[in-house]
C-alpha cells in the first residue's frame, strides 16, 4: 500500500509541473504580445547635464568647458564632475554625434601626462601635428582606442576625445565654451 501511495503522489508532483510550465509560458508569450518592443530602437538614454555643468563651473579650480550651439543630432549621454581630490579635479561628457560615434570632453587638473594617458587609453601624440578649433590650437594624438584633441594648459588639461573622425572631434574642441573657475 505504502508503494501505491508514493506512485500517485508522484505522478501528481510531474502532472503539475507540466501544468504550471504551461502556464508560465502562456504568461510570457502574452507579456511579449502585448508589451511594446522595437529590436531597431536606440537604447542609448540622452542625459541633461546642465546641472552638473553649472556646478562644475562654480566648484572647479579651473575654467570647465561645456558644449554650446551644437545640432540637434549630438545626444550627451554621460556626465560626471567628481572634485573629490582637489588634485585632481575631474570634468566628463560625453556625446554620441549625429553619426553615432562616441565623443567626450575630458578635464582635470592633475598631472597632465599621465591623465592624457589614462583617459585616452594610451594615446600618443602624432608627431607635431596640431588643429585649430575655436580659435585655439589642440595637439592631435592618435590611439588604438580614441583618437584625440588635446590642450594642456597652467592648472588645466582639455581632451576631446573618441572614435569620431577628426572632423567630428574638431567641431567639438570648437563648440567648447570655458566658464567659471577660481
Amino acid at each position: 500500500m505504502v508503494g501505491v501511495a508514493a506512485d500517485k503522489r508522484g505522478n501528481k508532483t510531474v502532472r503539475d509541473l507540466v501544468l504550471s510550465l504551461v502556464i508560465i509560458g502562456a504568461v510570457v508569450g502574452l507579456i511579449y504580445i502585448f508589451i511594446p518592443h522595437d529590436s531597431k530602437a536606440d537604447p542609448t538614454v540622452p542625459v541633461s547635464f546642465s546641472v552638473e555643468l553649472g556646478q562644475a563651473r562654480r566648484d572647479a579650480p579651473y575654467a570647465v568647458a561645456g558644449p554650446e550651439g551644437l545640432s540637434a543630432g549630438w545626444r550627451a549621454t554621460s556626465v560626471q564632475y567628481d572634485a573629490s581630490d582637489s588634485t585632481n579635479v575631474t570634468w566628463h561628457i560625453g556625446f554620441l554625434d549625429p553619426e553615432k560615434q562616441y565623443i567626450a570632453v575630458e578635464q582635470s587638473n592633475a598631472t597632465a601626462d599621465p591623465y592624457i594617458s589614462s583617459v585616452t587609453f594610451g594615446a600618443v601624440r602624432d608627431g607635431n601635428r596640431t588643429v585649430t578649433a575655436g580659435g585655439l590650437v589642440w595637439d592631435s594624438y592618435k590611439g588604438s582606442k580614441y583618437n584625440a584633441l588635446v590642450r594642456k594648459e597652467k592648472g588645466v588639461t582639455t581632451i576631446v576625445l573618441g572614435t569620431g573622425t577628426e572632423g567630428q572631434l574638431t567641431q567639438m574642441a570648437a563648440a567648447l565654451r570655458e566658464r567659471g573657475g577660481h
